[in-house]
């Protein structure tokens, strides 16, 4: 049969903490007026199209 290697797990070195927040941020404001985009679009779709 065939030898089956031992699995290795690569891991970051180093954590940048300040980074991930700063993605984080951008993410929940990316969401938040994306959200409200779609609302405002919807919004005006029902008055004009109504």
């Amino acid at each position: 049969m065939a030898e089956h290697a031992t699995l290795e797990y690569a891991t970051a070195g180093g954590n940048d903490y300040a980074e991930h927040l700063r993605t984080y941020a951008l993410f929940t404001a990316l969401a938040k007026w994306g959200t409200l985009t779609v609302a405002a679009v919807l919004v005006l779709m029902w008055i004009f199209l109504l």
